[in-house]
């Protein structure tokens, strides 16, 4: 029986041994919670995305998709409302000068303080019995702050003529300022979903765990528009679908669950949030959100239709997006540039919006994390990653036995031909056993090992990962056998 990870650190040493994740600016000492992906991170988060683009996108008949660029106007970002209220609240300790998120804070019971979206909320906390994860120092807070989360720069040559614009913080506002664009070039009609991976950033207080939580990600989100009234069956609908993701590329179910958001927790724009909470090493096992699927009423596009009528206020401030108030609410807002006329009962509305958003680093994190096994191999020990096959960063090694006889040669000519249909690896140090167990480490589903007998009946050896079993396959069938075992 195998065993499964017991502690983030050795995922984290493995990551760096093997090439999937390093410490960005290294070299210098490393900028926290940055990370850069390695040869092989970077093809297991590519196949993550994939994954979910195919799932979303490409299997569906009633998704676009969408590439927003990451700089947007600022008013996008005053309508959205994180100008004005996109911030954590934050404490310092009085002993050590530490800064951290109010809702990171744990007790003497090792639980977190609740995480909740109304800062107002969270303001009320009581923390005489939180502990500072620096210092350890028990209930030594200020009061609670609120820190902004966007990142700031400026755009412009001159600097008479720049105006602030921001980091985007999720991708999820370009879609709503593409919504009559969509509408306009294509033939789709409600309900339909636009998806969007991409770039995100937030001047995060309190980061953790590895590429759990940075200030650099990337998202794949989903805004799906429908008619009022059938939101809640759209969002369970999507719920189900989430879910069902995860496991069909091999997450075990028992390490996933649904955590319903509380009436104090939900988002100023959300009629209902669900959470798909994956259980991650992180002390003892900590179960973390791992993608939300949200109802989010009509909240963004009635607030885009108000952000529309303040360009000019917005001229008239010096373009000072905060100090640009938003248009005032309307009770013909219904029939904007935003909404949606529908041909067969002749009405118009402004949709709902079902939105999954999930996060590709801690997609590629929960996938590293499941895959990941230990097991005693004939008295030693052997790491392995058993990743779904469409996840896995390469597909097939290729192996001579020895390099002579005519082998390299053979095992050159199967991997020439093999890589232009899958990413192979090519390999001829050391002993074959422990060019295995390279493999099984970087999770590659098979490897193909040229030996004594392909001279003989053209054939080869082609060894499983899991199971460690070996076939005889002959050399023109390689590549029916892997597309039908990798069901590609």
């Amino acid at each position: 029986m195998a065993e499964t990870l017991k502690k983030l650190d050795d995922l984290v040493s493995l990551c760096k041994r093997r090439g999937f994740i390093f410490q960005s600016s290294d070299i210098y000492g490393g900028l926290a919670s940055c990370y850069d992906y390695g040869p092989l991170g970077v093809e297991l988060k590519r196949n993550v995305k994939n994954a979910w683009w195919k799932s979303v996108v490409q299997m569906r008949d009633d998704m676009v998709g969408l590439d927003c660029s990451i700089l947007m106007h600022p008013l996008i970002w005053k309508a959205s409302g994180h100008v004005d209220k996109f911030a954590d609240l934050i404490v310092e300790c009085k002993k050590c000068n530490t800064r951290t998120r109010v809702d990171h804070l744990e007790g003497h019971e090792g639980e977190e303080t609740t995480h909740h979206e109304k800062p107002e909320v969270a303001a009320r906390e009581d923390l005489s019995d939180k502990i500072c994860p620096a210092c350890e120092t028990v209930g030594q807070f200020t009061e609670p702050m609120p820190f902004k989360l966007m990142f700031e720069t400026r755009m412009g040559a001159n600097a008479d003529d720049s105006m602030k614009v921001y980091l985007r913080p999720e991708t999820a506002q370009g879609i709503f300022a593409n919504f009559s664009n969509v509408l306009n070039t294509t033939r789709i009609k409600i309900p339909f979903g636009i998806a969007q991976m991409g770039k995100s950033f937030r001047n995060e207080v309190t980061t953790k765990a590895f590429i759990f939580r940075t200030r650099e990600f990337e998202q794949m989100e989903i805004e799906f528009f429908c008619k009022p009234g059938t939101d809640d069956q759209w969002w369970e609908h999507w719920k189900e679908q989430r879910m069902k993701w995860y496991i069909d590329l091999g997450i075990q179910p028992g390490n996933l669950r649904f955590r319903p958001h509380a009436d104090d927790e939900l988002a100023h724009y959300a009629k209902a949030c669900v959470d798909i909470e994956y259980k991650f090493p992180f002390g003892q096992g900590d179960w973390q959100e791992l993608e939300g699927i949200a109802n989010r009423t009509d909240y963004d596009l009635r607030q885009h239709q108000r952000g529309i009528r303040s360009i000019t206020k917005w001229f008239e401030n010096k373009r000072d997006t905060e100090k640009t108030p938003l248009a005032d609410e309307h009770t013909d807002w219904h029939k904007g540039p935003l909404s949606y006329f529908d041909d067969e009962n002749r009405e118009r509305y402004i949709p709902y919006v079902i939105e999954p958003s999930a996060g590709a680093d801690r997609g590629t994190l929960a996938f590293l994390v499941d895959a990941y096994a230990e097991e005693e191999v004939r008295g030693e020990k052997r790491n392995l990653l058993r990743f779904h096959p469409s996840l896995a960063p390469v597909k097939v090694a290729v192996f001579p036995l020895v390099k002579k006889d005519g082998m390299p040669e053979k095992a050159r000519a199967i991997y020439n031909d093999l890589r232009g249909r899958m990413t192979c690896f090519y390999d001829e140090k050391s002993a074959v056993g422990r060019r295995y167990r390279r493999q099984d480490e970087a999770g590659t589903p098979f490897c193909i090992t040229v030996d004594g007998q392909t001279a003989e009946d053209n054939t080869v050896t082609v060894r499983e990962r899991d199971s460690m079993n070996q076939d005889r396959v002959h050399c023109d069938q390689i590549k029916n056998y892997l597309q039908e075992k990798l069901d590609m």
